[in-house]
């Protein structure tokens, strides 16, 4: 089945829906840092609102906005959108099987576990406190959750590691720390998890995709100037590899930054867009989304927006 929708792909190409979101008049979306999909089809976005990245943003006190919009795949339309006065800079956004929405924020060092409703169920690392052991962060930037409930946290623009807690939400294991070999990462910015359990990281200043088993040991590497400085990651039920390309490789426009699809062997299938505001193009693709349907949603995270993309024969 997977070889047969590989071969699919290669015959296929990307192509995006114009107008697809339909924002609420006279509102717009702040810097998109996170995007996940539940089984419904609903997209989840997590945004900035009127906050631009800073070093310490816990300065200026939570996001008034809501920084979680929940759309309709299908319409484009905004359901609903809480999260606001409550985070200082939202990051990565990963919605598991159950539904739940996971978030990661930079400024307040922790990792949240929601239902999709915006009720908070649970959360790891000390509030505006950063640190390196196993009830700490230093600004985590994704999640990634298991089928059983346990889940990788990729810990992040400070600590170099990945960290595994189980299904109740105890610390079980990390590895990494900074550097460029084997195992080691400089801003470990994307998660992702395959069919088999491996363990995919997006090392997004060493340009590069890392591969682990389930436990940690490195497995493989790919460097590839086809998706240039990686910064989110997915693994979709087709058995492709999504990447989102943050567009500082190469350093110069046109092509910076794009959405690169690999196989579970890393090669290429495709690469779609360029850099620029126009449908299609990115700024600075952060994150994406897989839906049921094999649709595809990039946030880009410079350009404030999120676009939907779908395979076309």
């Amino acid at each position: 089945m997977v070889l047969a929708f590989v071969a699919f792909a290669s015959a296929a190409e990307l192509s995006v829906m114009p107008g697809w979101l339909q924002l609420p008049e006279g509102e717009t979306l702040g810097q998109v840092s996170g995007v996940g999909v539940n089984t419904q089809g609903d997209v989840f976005v997590f945004h900035r609102g009127q906050r631009p990245w800073m070093a310490d943003p816990a300065q200026a006190g939570p996001i008034r906005e809501a920084a979680v919009w929940q759309i309709s795949g299908a319409t484009g339309q905004v359901k609903s959108r809480w999260g606001a006065n409550v985070f200082l800079l939202p990051h990565g956004l990963f919605v598991d099987h159950r539904g739940h929405v996971w978030l990661t924020d930079v400024g307040r060092h922790q990792v949240f576990e929601y239902r999709a409703d915006g009720t908070l169920l649970r959360t790891w690392g000390e509030d505006r406190v950063g640190g390196d052991d196993r009830e700490h962060f230093n600004k985590p930037t994704d999640v990634a959750v298991l089928a059983d409930g346990s889940f990788y946290v990729s810990d992040g623009y400070v600590n170099s590691r990945v960290v595994k807690f189980s299904a109740d939400g105890k610390y079980q294991f990390e590895w990494g720390r900074k550097g460029g070999g084997p195992g080691e990462f400089v801003i470990p910015h994307g998660i992702a998890i395959d069919a088999a359990g491996n363990v995919y990281v997006a090392d997004r200043q060493n340009d590069r995709i890392q591969i682990f088993t389930p436990d940690g040991k490195f497995l493989a590497q790919w460097k590839n100037p086809a998706f240039g400085r990686p910064y989110g990651l997915r693994i979709g039920r087709d058995g492709l590899v999504y990447i989102a390309d943050g567009g500082e490789q190469p350093t110069a426009p046109p092509h910076r930054s794009k959405l690169t699809v690999l196989t579970l062997e890393g090669k290429v299938v495709t690469s779609f867009g360029r850099w620029g505001n126009s449908d299609g193009q990115f700024q600075m693709a952060h994150d994406l989304g897989l839906a049921p349907d094999g649709s595809i949603y990039v946030g880009d995270i410079n350009g404030q927006r999120v676009q939907k993309l779908r395979w076309q024969r």
